[in-house]
């Protein structure tokens, strides 16, 4: 039962990312400095970790929160304000595209992605 659950939650947001891609632009790709400058712009900022806790756990951009991917589309909805200024990161920088993207259909206005993910960051790490 909880295999077919996960199957069709999976099997829904496959379709949702779909749909939205096609009435939504990607948000904007930051590279890594461009992301260590707006850190210190002193406008808030939100950085969402979207990566597995075992990896964000081992090392993260300074106060990232981890919102994991698997895990997003039940609750990044939840955590997060249309509002806010937000920045995605993740592997490489295809999964934060996406979650960025259904946000910006959802009418949230300033939202961006890590160009190359966590690959794409030269910056300081921290870790629990």
């Amino acid at each position: 039962m909880r295999k077919k659950l996960l199957i069709s939650n999976m099997l829904f947001a496959l379709i949702l990312l779909s749909f939205t891609a096609a009435f939504a632009g990607p948000p904007v790709g930051i590279t890594g400095p461009e992301l260590q400058k707006m850190m210190k712009d002193g406008k808030p900022i939100k950085i969402v970790d979207v990566r597995e806790p075992e990896l964000f756990s081992r090392g993260h951009i300074p106060g990232a929160i981890n919102i994991p991917y698997d895990d997003a589309f039940k609750s990044m909805f939840r955590q997060l304000s249309p509002e806010e200024r937000i920045v995605f990161v993740c592997h490489g920088g295809p999964m934060g595209n996406e979650l960025g993207t259904i946000l910006l259909q959802k009418g949230y206005k300033e939202v961006y992605n890590v160009k190359g993910g966590m690959r794409g960051w030269d910056g300081p790490l921290t870790s629990k």
